[in-house]
């Protein structure tokens, strides 16, 4: 992938990996990648209605998805099917990897939610994160997930996630 404009718009597949094998995959549409951050835009890839509680994801949702080769999170913009925003959906993860049309990902348990009003800024996970053993299998690892959880929370905290984006 790269920035020029011949490959804006094209198709790429996600993949996003645990634990070593792949959780999901799915095509997006390649919105932007300057070298360092990549753009793309997706339906609600999942099966049916997903109800976290605070949200819900549904068939008509667009996605339109955050990676960074040198950031350990990805963010995802999530509006419903009449473009109403519903909010962002933060993943911890190891820098993004690019290899041919694949963007791949991989998760590292943490997720982070902040409403589109602001009201909600939600840590999840952080009990899965602990039981994957990865602070005693990459401690390094470990310790880039939590600082980029921290400083993803202080952003949503701050409104400040549209200067992440823009």
């Amino acid at each position: 992938m790269s920035a020029n404009s011949a490959d804006a718009h094209r198709q790429v597949e996600i993949v996003l990996v645990k634990a070593g094998r792949t959780k999901i995959r799915y095509p997006a549409e390649l919105l932007a990648d300057d070298g360092t951050r990549v753009t793309v835009r997706a339906p609600w890839a999942g099966d049916g209605v997903r109800d976290f509680g605070f949200v819900r994801f549904e068939p008509g949702d667009v996605f339109t998805e955050y990676y960074w080769r040198d950031r350990w999170y990805a963010v995802k913009e999530v509006r419903d099917a009449e473009g109403t925003l519903k909010g962002w959906y933060c993943d911890i993860t190891r820098p993004a990897v690019v290899a041919g049309s694949e963007l791949v990902v991989e998760d590292l348990d943490l997720d982070l939610w902040r409403s589109a009003d602001g009201t909600a800024v939600l840590r999840l996970d952080e009990d899965e994160f602990a039981a994957s053993g990865l602070a005693t299998t990459d401690p390094v690892a470990a310790a880039a997930a939590e600082n980029a959880l921290d400083e993803l929370e202080l952003l949503a905290r701050k409104g400040d996630f549209e200067g992440l984006l823009g």
